[in-house]
Protein backbone atom coordinates (compact mmCIF):
# COMPACT_ATOMS: atom_id res chain seq x y z
CA UNK A 1 0.00 0.00 0.00
CA UNK A 2 1.27 3.70 -0.83
CA UNK A 3 1.60 6.30 1.28
CA UNK A 4 -0.76 8.12 -0.63
CA UNK A 5 -3.19 5.96 -0.49
CA UNK A 6 -2.71 5.98 3.36
CA UNK A 7 -3.57 9.66 3.42
CA UNK A 8 -6.18 9.31 1.46
CA UNK A 9 -7.92 6.84 3.98
CA UNK A 10 -7.32 9.39 6.62
CA UNK A 11 -8.79 12.32 5.71
CA UNK A 12 -11.63 10.36 4.37
CA UNK A 13 -12.02 8.55 7.77
CA UNK A 14 -11.74 12.08 9.95
CA UNK A 15 -14.04 13.96 7.25
CA UNK A 16 -15.97 10.79 6.24
CA UNK A 17 -16.66 12.75 2.97
CA UNK A 18 -15.27 11.79 -0.09
CA UNK A 19 -15.99 14.93 -1.84
CA UNK A 20 -14.35 17.00 0.63
CA UNK A 21 -11.52 14.54 0.85
CA UNK A 22 -10.73 15.40 -2.55
CA UNK A 23 -10.99 18.96 -2.24
CA UNK A 24 -8.33 18.80 0.88
CA UNK A 25 -6.00 16.89 -1.35
CA UNK A 26 -6.65 18.34 -4.44
CA UNK A 27 -7.88 15.29 -5.55
CA UNK A 28 -10.50 14.12 -8.42
CA UNK A 29 -13.30 12.19 -6.52
CA UNK A 30 -13.37 9.75 -8.69
CA UNK A 31 -9.26 9.14 -7.64
CA UNK A 32 -10.39 9.05 -3.95
CA UNK A 33 -12.64 6.48 -4.61
CA UNK A 34 -10.55 4.32 -6.65
CA UNK A 35 -7.82 4.88 -4.12
CA UNK A 36 -10.33 3.37 -1.38
CA UNK A 37 -11.23 0.75 -3.30
CA UNK A 38 -7.37 -0.01 -4.30
CA UNK A 39 -6.79 -0.35 -0.26
CA UNK A 40 -10.02 -2.09 0.54
CA UNK A 41 -8.86 -4.75 -2.28
CA UNK A 42 -5.36 -5.11 -0.85
CA UNK A 43 -6.72 -5.50 2.76
CA UNK A 44 -9.44 -7.96 1.42
CA UNK A 45 -12.10 -6.10 4.09
CA UNK A 46 -14.63 -3.00 3.64
CA UNK A 47 -13.19 0.07 5.16
CA UNK A 48 -16.73 2.19 4.97
CA UNK A 49 -20.16 1.81 4.68
CA UNK A 50 -22.93 3.84 3.08
CA UNK A 51 -26.06 4.35 5.44
CA UNK A 52 -28.57 6.31 3.22
CA UNK A 53 -26.75 9.66 2.42
CA UNK A 54 -23.87 8.99 4.89
CA UNK A 55 -20.75 7.56 5.11
CA UNK A 56 -19.22 5.42 7.64
CA UNK A 57 -16.24 3.75 8.87
CA UNK A 58 -16.70 -0.06 9.12
CA UNK A 59 -15.07 -1.32 12.41
CA UNK A 60 -12.04 -2.67 10.51
CA UNK A 61 -11.80 0.59 9.28
CA UNK A 62 -11.75 1.99 12.54
CA UNK A 63 -9.01 -0.64 13.43
CA UNK A 64 -7.33 0.82 10.44
CA UNK A 65 -7.19 4.01 11.20
CA UNK A 66 -5.16 3.88 13.93
CA UNK A 67 -2.55 1.90 11.86
CA UNK A 68 -2.82 3.84 8.84
CA UNK A 69 -1.67 7.09 10.80
CA UNK A 70 1.55 5.23 12.74
CA UNK A 71 2.46 4.49 9.05
CA UNK A 72 2.22 7.90 7.58
CA UNK A 73 4.24 9.29 10.85
CA UNK A 74 6.97 6.54 10.19
CA UNK A 75 7.61 7.41 6.43
CA UNK A 76 7.66 11.23 7.00
CA UNK A 77 9.97 10.36 10.08
CA UNK A 78 12.48 8.45 7.52
CA UNK A 79 11.98 10.88 5.48
CA UNK A 80 13.18 13.72 7.49
CA UNK A 81 16.10 11.15 9.11
CA UNK A 82 17.32 10.25 5.29
CA UNK A 83 17.41 14.13 4.83
CA UNK A 84 19.75 14.60 6.77
CA UNK A 85 17.12 16.32 10.19
CA UNK A 86 17.95 13.61 12.61
CA UNK A 87 15.96 14.66 15.38
CA UNK A 88 12.44 16.85 14.73
CA UNK A 89 12.31 20.35 16.62
CA UNK A 90 10.26 23.29 16.21
CA UNK A 91 7.10 24.76 18.34
CA UNK A 92 3.33 23.05 19.23
CA UNK A 93 1.14 25.23 20.42
CA UNK A 94 -1.91 23.65 22.72
CA UNK A 95 -5.12 25.15 24.17
CA UNK A 96 -6.42 24.01 26.97
CA UNK A 97 -8.01 24.56 30.36
CA UNK A 98 -6.79 24.43 33.31
CA UNK A 99 -8.43 21.21 34.61
CA UNK A 100 -6.85 18.95 31.49
CA UNK A 101 -3.54 20.96 31.87
CA UNK A 102 -3.58 19.14 35.68
CA UNK A 103 -5.88 15.96 35.79
CA UNK A 104 -5.03 14.52 32.35
CA UNK A 105 -2.12 16.49 29.76
CA UNK A 106 1.33 15.87 33.09
CA UNK A 107 1.79 12.37 31.82
CA UNK A 108 1.23 12.71 28.10
CA UNK A 109 3.64 15.58 28.34
CA UNK A 110 5.87 13.90 29.88
CA UNK A 111 6.20 11.12 27.90
CA UNK A 112 5.99 13.56 24.62
CA UNK A 113 9.18 15.52 26.14
CA UNK A 114 10.95 11.90 26.08
CA UNK A 115 10.24 11.14 22.47
CA UNK A 116 11.03 14.68 21.06
CA UNK A 117 13.43 16.49 23.48
CA UNK A 118 13.93 18.96 21.02
CA UNK A 119 10.59 19.99 20.50
CA UNK A 120 8.99 23.13 22.44
CA UNK A 121 5.03 23.18 23.92
CA UNK A 122 3.79 25.94 24.56
CA UNK A 123 0.46 26.16 26.16
CA UNK A 124 -2.36 28.76 25.97
CA UNK A 125 -5.09 28.93 28.21
CA UNK A 126 -8.52 28.40 26.72
CA UNK A 127 -11.08 29.39 29.61
CA UNK A 128 -13.66 28.34 27.41
CA UNK A 129 -14.67 25.71 24.39
CA UNK A 130 -15.40 28.91 21.86
CA UNK A 131 -12.12 30.61 22.76
CA UNK A 132 -10.47 27.88 21.77
CA UNK A 133 -12.28 26.84 18.69
CA UNK A 134 -11.88 30.33 17.74
CA UNK A 135 -8.37 30.37 17.83
CA UNK A 136 -7.94 27.30 16.03
CA UNK A 137 -9.63 28.73 13.16
CA UNK A 138 -7.42 31.45 13.27
CA UNK A 139 -4.46 29.62 13.19
CA UNK A 140 -3.20 31.18 17.00
CA UNK A 141 -3.16 27.28 18.35
CA UNK A 142 -1.83 24.43 16.87
CA UNK A 143 -4.29 21.51 18.74
CA UNK A 144 -6.45 22.29 21.50
CA UNK A 145 -8.55 20.28 24.31
CA UNK A 146 -12.00 20.84 24.40
CA UNK A 147 -15.00 19.56 27.05
CA UNK A 148 -18.14 19.77 24.72
CA UNK A 149 -21.41 17.28 24.02
CA UNK A 150 -20.35 16.03 21.00
CA UNK A 151 -20.97 18.48 17.92
CA UNK A 152 -20.13 18.39 14.21
CA UNK A 153 -16.88 20.45 13.68
CA UNK A 154 -17.29 22.20 10.12
CA UNK A 155 -13.51 23.79 9.60
CA UNK A 156 -11.76 21.47 12.47
CA UNK A 157 -11.11 17.87 12.81
CA UNK A 158 -12.46 16.97 16.43
CA UNK A 159 -11.69 13.39 18.08
CA UNK A 160 -13.70 12.53 20.78
CA UNK A 161 -11.06 10.79 23.01
CA UNK A 162 -12.85 9.96 26.47
CA UNK A 163 -16.37 10.86 28.52
CA UNK A 164 -16.31 12.91 31.09
CA UNK A 165 -19.26 13.20 33.71
CA UNK A 166 -20.09 16.18 35.73
CA UNK A 167 -21.02 16.08 39.40
CA UNK A 168 -23.28 19.12 41.33
CA UNK A 169 -20.94 19.26 44.65
CA UNK A 170 -20.93 21.41 47.55
CA UNK A 171 -19.08 20.79 51.84
CA UNK A 172 -20.47 18.00 53.48
CA UNK A 173 -22.21 20.31 55.78
CA UNK A 174 -24.35 22.04 53.08
CA UNK A 175 -28.23 21.40 54.01
CA UNK A 176 -28.41 19.60 50.39
CA UNK A 177 -25.80 17.16 50.72
CA UNK A 178 -28.11 16.03 53.68
CA UNK A 179 -30.98 15.60 51.13
CA UNK A 180 -31.94 12.35 49.89
CA UNK A 181 -33.08 13.46 46.68
CA UNK A 182 -32.17 17.43 44.69
CA UNK A 183 -34.57 18.46 42.81
CA UNK A 184 -33.48 21.16 40.39
CA UNK A 185 -36.39 23.85 42.43
CA UNK A 186 -33.95 23.33 45.64
CA UNK A 187 -31.69 25.13 43.74
CA UNK A 188 -32.77 28.62 43.16
CA UNK A 189 -31.49 30.24 46.26
CA UNK A 190 -28.67 28.49 46.48
CA UNK A 191 -25.14 30.50 45.63
CA UNK A 192 -23.66 29.36 42.14
CA UNK A 193 -20.01 29.22 41.59
CA UNK A 194 -19.64 29.48 38.34
CA UNK A 195 -16.23 29.13 35.21
CA UNK A 196 -16.25 31.70 32.73
CA UNK A 197 -18.92 32.27 30.19
CA UNK A 198 -18.51 30.18 27.48
CA UNK A 199 -17.85 27.48 29.58
CA UNK A 200 -19.70 24.33 27.82
CA UNK A 201 -20.87 22.49 31.10
CA UNK A 202 -21.22 26.35 32.54
CA UNK A 203 -23.80 26.57 29.40
CA UNK A 204 -25.49 23.09 29.89
CA UNK A 205 -26.46 24.40 33.46
CA UNK A 206 -27.66 27.82 32.90
CA UNK A 207 -29.96 26.39 29.90
CA UNK A 208 -30.82 23.73 32.65
CA UNK A 209 -31.65 26.05 35.12
CA UNK A 210 -34.03 28.17 32.73
CA UNK A 211 -35.76 25.12 31.17
CA UNK A 212 -37.34 24.58 34.66
CA UNK A 213 -37.99 28.31 35.22
CA UNK A 214 -34.81 28.50 38.07
CA UNK A 215 -33.09 31.76 38.34
CA UNK A 216 -30.55 32.11 40.62
CA UNK A 217 -29.37 35.56 41.75
CA UNK A 218 -26.58 34.77 43.68
CA UNK A 219 -23.83 33.91 40.98
CA UNK A 220 -19.52 34.18 41.33
CA UNK A 221 -17.41 33.47 38.94
CA UNK A 222 -14.16 32.37 38.50
CA UNK A 223 -11.28 31.99 35.95
CA UNK A 224 -9.68 29.15 38.09
CA UNK A 225 -11.18 25.81 38.73
CA UNK A 226 -9.05 25.29 41.80
CA UNK A 227 -10.19 28.75 43.56
CA UNK A 228 -14.37 27.16 42.71
CA UNK A 229 -12.96 24.27 44.67
CA UNK A 230 -11.45 25.96 47.48
CA UNK A 231 -14.42 27.92 47.42
CA UNK A 232 -17.15 25.13 47.57
CA UNK A 233 -14.93 23.69 50.44
CA UNK A 234 -15.53 26.48 52.49
CA UNK A 235 -19.25 26.09 52.16
CA UNK A 236 -19.16 29.51 49.78
CA UNK A 237 -21.84 28.00 47.63
CA UNK A 238 -21.81 25.09 45.31
CA UNK A 239 -20.72 23.57 41.56
CA UNK A 240 -20.86 21.87 38.75
CA UNK A 241 -17.37 20.18 37.62
CA UNK A 242 -15.81 17.45 35.77
CA UNK A 243 -15.57 14.14 38.28
CA UNK A 244 -11.85 13.79 37.44
CA UNK A 245 -11.50 17.42 38.92
CA UNK A 246 -13.28 16.59 41.92
CA UNK A 247 -12.85 12.70 42.28
CA UNK A 248 -10.37 12.80 44.87
CA UNK A 249 -12.24 15.31 47.22
CA UNK A 250 -15.25 13.52 47.49
CA UNK A 251 -13.75 10.62 47.96
CA UNK A 252 -11.64 12.02 51.08
CA UNK A 253 -14.70 13.86 52.06
CA UNK A 254 -14.11 17.37 51.53
CA UNK A 255 -17.09 17.24 49.21
CA UNK A 256 -20.01 15.81 48.37
CA UNK A 257 -22.04 15.17 45.15
CA UNK A 258 -24.99 16.01 45.66
CA UNK A 259 -27.82 13.45 44.54
CA UNK A 260 -29.26 15.99 41.45
CA UNK A 261 -32.05 13.71 39.59
CA UNK A 262 -31.76 15.59 36.62
CA UNK A 263 -30.56 14.29 33.29
CA UNK A 264 -27.46 15.91 31.70
CA UNK A 265 -25.69 15.80 28.48
CA UNK A 266 -23.17 13.37 27.91
CA UNK A 267 -19.55 15.62 27.93
CA UNK A 268 -16.60 14.50 25.74
CA UNK A 269 -12.65 15.45 26.39
CA UNK A 270 -12.00 15.85 22.25
CA UNK A 271 -8.91 17.23 20.69
CA UNK A 272 -9.31 19.32 17.82
CA UNK A 273 -7.10 20.85 15.15
CA UNK A 274 -8.01 22.67 11.92
CA UNK A 275 -8.70 20.22 8.84
CA UNK A 276 -6.19 22.10 6.67
CA UNK A 277 -3.42 21.82 9.13
CA UNK A 278 -0.35 20.34 8.04
CA UNK A 279 0.31 17.26 10.70
CA UNK A 280 3.84 17.53 11.39
CA UNK A 281 5.45 14.27 13.23
CA UNK A 282 5.56 15.89 16.25
CA UNK A 283 2.09 16.55 15.98
CA UNK A 284 0.70 13.56 14.71
CA UNK A 285 2.87 11.22 17.73
CA UNK A 286 1.29 13.71 20.02
CA UNK A 287 -2.37 12.94 19.09
CA UNK A 288 -1.64 9.20 18.71
CA UNK A 289 0.21 9.74 22.14
CA UNK A 290 -2.88 11.23 23.75
CA UNK A 291 -4.84 8.50 22.58
CA UNK A 292 -3.23 5.69 23.54
CA UNK A 293 -2.89 7.31 27.16
CA UNK A 294 -6.50 8.84 27.42
CA UNK A 295 -7.89 5.01 26.34
CA UNK A 296 -6.08 3.60 29.31
CA UNK A 297 -7.90 5.64 32.18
Amino acid sequence: METKQLMTFKIAAETLNFTQTAKILKFAQSSVTAQIKSLETELDTKLFERLGKRLYLTEAGKQFKSYAEKMIALSEEAKLVTGGMKEPSGTIVIGAQESQCTYRLPPILKEFKNQFPHVKLVFKPAHSDEMAKEQLLKGELDIAFIMDVMKPGDSLTMESLIQDDMKLVASPDHPLARKNKVVTKDLEQETFLLTEKGCSYRTMLEDTLRDAHVFPTNKFEFVSIEAIKQCVIAELGIAILPAMVVKRDIEEGRMKELNWKQSIPSFFTQIAWHKNKELTIPLLSFIELTRQTLKEE
